[in-house]
């Protein structure tokens, strides 16, 4: 069940819905305040719709990165899994 959440990205205060618990949504706003900060350290001045895309942009790249780790990461766990059903199938 969805629950509503009043929230504040950079100073914007926002009304959201979530399942997620308590916690996470917490978790969520503070990464991305965090990840906006960093926008507006590198890049003073900038209008808030500009941070925003920023951002996103850079939470963007970073979960493609991992996405791309994570799906290594599988094929490399499928090929040992083949493997060692092979051998089990070999020895039996």
């Amino acid at each position: 069940m969805k629950k509503s959440y009043n929230i504040k990205i950079l100073e914007q205060e926002l009304l959201v819905l979530s399942d997620a618990e308590d916690e996470q949504v917490a978790n969520v706003v503070r990464f991305v305040n965090g990840k906006m900060e960093e926008v507006l350290q590198d890049r003073n001045g900038l209008k808030t719709l500009d941070v925003a895309i920023l951002a996103a942009l850079n939470i963007s790249e970073d979960f493609l990165k991992l996405k791309e780790v994570h799906q290594e990461i599988c094929d490399q766990l499928e090929n040992r899994s083949e493997k060692l059903i092979q051998l089990i199938e070999d020895v039996s």
